[in-house]
């Protein structure tokens, strides 16, 4: 027997800083939202968190904000050259560079701080364990590093149900909390 796919047509709603969960990260959204302004007084600033707790979220979310760009760790090298039109990048997923990408990495960071730029890189752990070249790790503790706090369950449930409410769907009250007692509880896999 096949198992047929009903495609609902409910597509995820574009990451922004203004759909990203809080909870205990309060400051921390409120720097990302200077960010997104280039009206903060730090131009670095590095994010590190379990997966799913909401890191690469906040990338896409700023990367929404003109003149912002979005580098995965498997970017290609031109992601990496600065261009003074680009007031802010987004580094994603640190642990995951290439030798050349962190050479290419290093670059930018120098480039970002020579212009006055602003530049957001994360990982899932600090900069000073971070698995990268030391040069480079060092440059991504320049700035703020701060840990992305997971939610607690009533905030993965409040989440979760605006989420599907977004979607067009209603979820029944005992739907929620099955699925974070049996399954992944982090907010990418639930």
């Amino acid at each position: 027997m096949k198992q047929l796919v009903l495609d609902l047509g409910a597509e995820a709603p574009a990451q922004s800083l203004d759909t990203f969960q809080v909870g205990a990260n309060a400051e921390l959204t409120h720097l990302m939202h200077q960010f997104a302004q280039r009206a903060s007084r730090e131009h670095f600033a590095y994010l590190w968190g379990d997966t799913g707790a909401g890191k690469t979220h906040l990338l896409q979310g700023l990367a929404a904000t003109p003149a912002s760009r979005y580098i995965a760790a498997d970017a290609p090298s031109e992601e990496f050259v600065f261009t003074p039109e680009i007031t802010l990048y987004l580094l994603d997923d640190c642990n995951l560079l290439s030798p050349q990408a962190q050479i290419d990495a290093f670059a930018l960071f120098n480039q970002i701080r020579e212009h006055g730029a602003y530049m957001v890189s994360t990982g899932p752990v600090p900069p000073a364990v971070l698995p990268v070249r030391e040069d480079l790790r060092t440059r991504m503790g320049w700035g703020l590093i701060y840990l992305i706090h997971g939610l607690s369950d009533d905030e993965k449930i409040a989440a979760l149900t605006q989420a599907a409410e977004a979607r067009g769907l209603t979820l029944s009250a005992s739907v929620l909390p099955y699925l974070l007692s049996h399954f992944k509880r982090d907010m990418r896999s639930l």
